[in-house]
């Protein structure tokens, strides 16, 4: 963290003592340049204050506000011993449940399969790893079983990752029906998903932007006989980020379908809510709070001084070395400078990021998987939906900046009934952040224990890792502007020859 110089400090306070001693009637002297920096830090500093206080805000206000007008599910006489058959499945589906593993439905499972089979539309809200896409995928494989068709559903998510995930479980499921898929994610190649379109698929799973991309520009491509649409971690989909290319498919989709939002955090608030044209819908909750984690999970905080957050983060990884890890940080320079550093101290980590490209975030999603590697350092692009059982640490390197990114971030780990540990490593700036999140989860976290001269021991080998990793990384940067340049520079010199030789011909 820079401190501001002594410099501005005495500028700053040069400026107030002459505030005070100058009388009403002179003019005040022009701020320093010195002065305008500080007044101009402190300003930012303060309006990140106050977003992080308006997020906060809405996290205490959503989860008082009623949801008017839609029905819950109470007093369920449905129990843990519970089968499949009695939810009204389909045989064929109930095998294909049985080949995947699942030897009795979950708890949001037992709760929402019957209504969504009865034609319901659904708000479904339990913690991460409960099993959430197979209970909107199960209705809506049953209901195609009935009456085939093409383009029959439509789950949107906000990740290019989980909508590859949501694609293999409805493959997986509906492998006994063949049922065909097609993923509509950016990064990837336009053509190849037209003609993946072309071929008519059942289900479509995709992002928003590319869906939309696909529906106004892809021939023959249209949504008007659609039956089912599905908003995976709806909560972030109905929010601003989302909320243009959302309202465009809506009103291209037809009204008379079913709509289902599933989430580990869903917003409460009834606008929101009517935006995805839900009829007479019914709230299935089996998380016990608004921000509700898995019994499962033990959650741990470190407080840590800011400039040893490195040798921390090693030092917790070398503790729990037998785990898969996911280690989650702010900013895509700061996944790539951390993988970089651990792989210098001889730690198998590997970067996912929004900096990427697609193709790159697969691989490296696929050989954290396949336990190649087994650290993923990650922004949260990695933070929602994502099912990988082999995880059991997850690290808050950076602290997120609301609990509703703290749940998904967490829920990475404890899936499907298996434990699990998350870390948050919390510095002395973090601490009202961090308040604020044990404030949402109602509970007071236990501390991980550390002691520094055990965590100082790595000092020097990870001060050394981290110096060489900035190098390297500064130098990929270089080579990549460098690439960059030339590659331009190269299409500008061919397009000049090529201007050059159709003038000789002319004349």
């Amino acid at each position: 963290m820079v401190k501001p110089s002594s410099s501005s400090g005495a500028s700053v306070g040069s400026s107030v003592a002459k505030k005070t001693t100058t009388p009403k009637s002179a003019s005040r002297p022009a701020p320093s340049s010195s002065t305008k920096k500080v007044i101009k830090k402190e300003e930012s500093n303060n309006n990140k204050k106050k977003v992080l206080e308006r997020e906060a805000l809405d996290d205490v206000i959503s989860s008082d506000e009623e949801d008017d007008g839609i029905d819950k599910v109470e007093n369920s006489k449905l129990d843990e011993n519970t089968t499949f058959d009695q939810l009204g499945m389909h045989p064929q589906i109930i095998e294909a449940c049985v080949r995947m593993g699942f030897k009795k439905p979950t708890e949001i499972q037992r709760e929402s399969i019957p209504h969504a089979i009865a034609g319901r539309d659904i708000i479904g809200l339990a913690q991460t790893g409960s099993g959430k896409t197979a209970a909107f995928a199960i209705p809506i494989l049953q209901q195609l079983l009935q009456s085939p068709q093409p383009l029959f559903a439509l789950i949107l998510s906000p990740t290019r990752e989980l909508a590859f995930q949501i694609s293999q479980q409805f493959e997986a499921l509906g492998a006994v029906i063949g049922v065909k898929c097609g993923v509509l994610v950016g990064g990837m190649d336009v053509m190849q998903q037209a003609m993946v379109l072309a071929r008519k698929p059942h289900i479509i799973v995709g992002t928003p932007g590319r869906v939309m991309y696909h529906l106004e520009n892809t021939k023959g491509f249209h949504l008007k006989a659609l039956k089912f649409l599905v908003m995976d971690e709806a909560d972030r989909l109905l929010s601003m980020d989302f909320e243009e290319e959302i309202n465009k498919i809506l009103k291209v989709i037809p009204k008379n379908r079913n709509t289902y939002l599933f989430s580990a955090t869903m917003t409460s608030k009834v606008a929101k809510l009517q935006k995805a044209s839900l009829v007479n819908p019914i709230k299935v909750q089996v998380a016990s709070t608004k921000y509700s984690t898995v019994d499962t999970l033990v959650q741990q905080y470190c407080f840590i001084p800011y400039q040893h957050k490195d040798c921390y983060l090693t030092y917790i990884l070398n503790e729990l070395s037998g785990n898969s890890a996911i280690v989650f940080v702010a900013t895509c320079a700061a996944s790539n400078r951390l993988s970089v550093m651990l792989r210098n101290l001889g730690l198998g980590a590997i970067p996912i990021n929004g900096n990427m490209d697609q193709t790159k975030r697969l691989a490296s999603l696929n050989k954290f998987k396949s336990s190649v590697k087994n650290i993923l350092v990650a922004t949260d692009v990695a933070a929602r939906g994502l099912d990988i059982p082999s995880v059991g640490l997850v690290v808050n390197y950076d602290i997120p900046v609301n609990s509703k990114e703290y749940v998904h971030r967490v829920g990475r780990t404890a899936r499907a009934g298996q434990s699990g540990r998350a870390i948050t490593l919390v510095t002395q700036y973090d601490v009202e952040v961090y308040q604020r999140i044990e404030f949402a989860l109602s509970k007071k976290l236990e501390e991980f224990p550390s002691e520094s001269s055990s965590v100082l021991v790595f000092l020097e080998a990870v001060n050394e890792a981290a110096r060489l990793a900035s190098l390297e990384v500064k130098e990929d940067t270089r080579v990549m502007e460098d690439s960059e340049r030339t590659g331009s520079a190269y299409l500008k010199k061919k397009s000049v020859n090529k201007k050059e030789v159709k003038k000789k011909k002319k004349y």
